[in-house]
């Protein structure tokens, strides 16, 4: 018996104590502990009861292949077991991987223009503006907390909140410098430019995941000023936080209220801080292993979207996309599905 089946044997065990366990008299915690954990593994079960049959359906092919009458229709059978079986057993390898349990949550989605002067602020906002559509094309609310633009149709930096089932799942891998080349709308000489912009996509943190001292922050407050202010000049409504101990600063002015203003500045802070937890768990656990599709760091290069060849290419994986306008509309999830499977390979790897 392969050290694979023994772990399914061990699952199928535990799904079957566990029903056993609800059926009793258990009840308070307990009974929302088992139910949880039922729950986790009730999809992998399912998948191994589909691999158990397919191997009880090639042995007794295979048992009949002695048989004249039998033969043709067992060689049939024994034909569709045989892609069957090894993608069953891809599927639960993948199941049992370990899960990052911030993959179900919401995401803080961080937009700055980097080199490349206007060009960069004005990609910037196309990039956000991609970015709500493929939120929108998900049925995920992607709700607006700092929007500050330079007047001539880029950002200096944006904010959002995306909420919805998995979205940090899916937009994990969007960290990193994204790179435009592409004429300028001011360029008289017809000559190309590159311009880059960064992105930091980060997990929503609840306050049970991240306590904040209030005594390790100063709180400043002033009037809001320059473009993105919804209430530019008017009244002293602008927060912005310092985390004394890390040195993150976060700043807020889109609405009218002070209290929004430092609540939303306190949810960017809080994301910010738990990632930054994050990042420090995984590089203690892999210190000799980089991930095959990038480190998620916002200075890593990931993306160039080329607008006079109309492709997008990822680095990490090597794809390249001649379909730059619909990316721009938010078609995303061809470069977020080839991510993921990449991602799950080097895992995969990495467990045998």
């Amino acid at each position: 018996m392969s050290s694979l089946d023994i772990k399914l044997d061990r699952i199928a065990a535990r799904a079957d104590e566990l029903r056993a366990m609800l059926s009793d008299s258990i009840s308070g915690e307990q009974f929302v502990k088992a139910s949880r954990e039922l729950a986790d593994i009730e999809p992998v079960v399912a998948r191994i009861g589909d691999l158990r049959a397919a191997e009880r359906a090639k042995e007794e092919a295979e048992s009949l292949l002695d048989d004249p009458e039998m033969k043709t229709l067992a060689e049939q059978e024994l034909y569709e077991l045989k892609d069957r079986i090894p993608a069953l057993e891809h599927e639960i390898r993948l199941a049992l991987l370990p899960k990052d349990e911030a993959d179900a949550r919401s995401a803080i989605l961080e937009i700055r223009p980097a080199a490349g002067g206007d060009e960069a602020g004005l990609f910037a906002a196309e990039l956000f503006g991609m970015y709500q559509r493929y939120a929108e094309s998900k049925g995920w609310r992607f709700e607006i907390l700092e929007y500050s633009d330079t007047g001539l149709g880029g950002i200096k930096e944006a904010t959002a909140e995306i909420t919805g089932r998995n979205v940090f799942a899916r937009l994990k891998y969007e960290s990193g410098v994204h790179r435009v080349q592409r004429v300028p709308a001011t360029e008289s000489q017809g000559r190309i430019h590159t311009s880059t912009v960064t992105v930091a996509v980060l997990p929503e943190a609840e306050e049970v995941d991240v306590q904040i001292d209030e005594a390790d922050l100063r709180i400043d407050i002033y009037r809001a000023s320059g473009a993105g202010g919804q209430h530019v000049n008017k009244t002293d409504s602008a927060v912005r936080l310092t985390h004394i101990p890390t040195g993150i600063v976060v700043a807020m002015q889109e609405e009218r209220s002070q209290h929004k203003n430092r609540a939303k500045a306190m949810k960017v802070l809080r994301s910010r801080l738990y990632e930054q937890q994050r990042a420090t768990l995984a590089a203690a656990r892999s210190a000799d292993r980089k991930s095959q599709v990038g480190t998620g760091d916002r200075s890593e290069r990931i993306r160039t979207y080329n607008f006079p060849q109309g492709r997008v290419s990822d680095h990490r994986i090597n794809l390249t996309l001649y379909k730059i306008d619909r990316v721009m509309q938010g078609d995303l999830d061809e470069f977020v599905d080839a991510l993921t499977a990449e991602d799950q390979a080097a895992r995969l790897a990495a467990e045998e």
